[in-house]
């Protein structure tokens, strides 16, 4: 990998991370096409890239700092000092408990697939193309009969567990974390900024800890990714995933997700293409 190849894969990264298009979906056809993605170790592609979403992380850290600090503060502040009881709590230290809550489910699966989720399979590109037409269609009902009236204010336990069950999926190539964990906001009746907002702070405690966990092994293995190419593409997918985030937000408040819809679709059936002609290996 050069430096060039970096870039282009942060940018990648920052730009799809977000939009429920599966950014692992993108950096993976770009993976192949560049030849960095090894056959022999694919677990170091997939540890390239939960670093790189450190990079889209921090952009979310940064962008929501303080909707996040003021969940942290009142979080201490109600469950270790005052000590008060679920049902007396604020707000925003329910959406503490929904966050932690919710992140059970894809570290529980995480960690017990994590060989499988290292492997050549979600390297595939049938896989993913699959992905890409089934969640699309996933997303395009939700879209559809969702009554889009509930604000974050009004976001429950139950909708916590069924978006947290729902970001499982996203270990998957082709999947899409924004895009199924959206979708089940939208099944719960959520608006679009809503579910679109909650999914970015649901993703938080699962990237940071895959991440992180990635980036120690990394360390300790000698791999073909090198430090400064890797620092650079995690800092371009922050500063790209951070435009990304205020597009999004701005977008949904006018827009549905027909766009992103389409282009799972599209880009599915270019994969296919692509794989049918052996333009691209699998």
């Amino acid at each position: 990998m050069n430096i060039l190849h970096a870039i282009i894969l942060g940018i990648i990264q920052g730009l799809s991370e977000f939009i429920p298009i599966s950014s692992t979906a993108h950096l993976t056809i770009a993976g192949k096409l560049f030849g960095l993605i090894s056959a022999e170790h694919p677990e170091e592609w997939t540890a390239f890239i939960a670093v790189l979403q450190l990079g889209t992380i921090a952009a979310v850290l940064v962008f929501f700092r303080k909707r996040i600090i003021s969940i942290c503060f009142s979080f201490f502040k109600d469950v270790f000092i005052e000590r008060k009881s679920y049902s007396s709590v604020a707000h925003d230290t329910k959406l503490g408990w929904f966050v932690i809550i919710g992140t059970l489910p894809v570290v529980t699966i995480g960690i017990a697939l994590k060989k499988i989720i290292e492997g050549s399979i979600t390297k595939n590109l049938w896989m993913i193309a699959i992905n890409l037409f089934v969640f699309a269609i996933i997303l395009a009902v939700a879209e559809k009969f969702s009554t889009h009236t509930r604000p974050m204010e009004k976001i429950s336990l139950r909708d916590a567990i069924a978006i947290g069950c729902a970001q499982v999926f996203a270990l998957f190539p082709g999947a899409s974390r924004s895009g199924v964990t959206m979708s089940a906001g939208l099944f719960s009746g959520l608006t679009r900024e809503t579910a679109a907002e909650f999914s970015f702070l649901l993703s938080i405690p699962a990237i940071v800890g895959s991440g992180i966990l990635e980036l120690r092994e990394s360390l300790q293995q000698q791999h073909s990714f090198g430090g400064v190419e890797t620092f650079i593409g995690t800092l371009t997918a922050g500063i790209v995933g951070y435009a990304s985030i205020w597009f999004l937000l701005h977008y949904l408040k006018t827009h549905t997700n027909a766009l992103f819809i389409a282009y799972r679709i599209a880009l599915g059936i270019i994969i296919c293409g692509l794989l049918l002609f052996s333009i691209i290996p699998a």
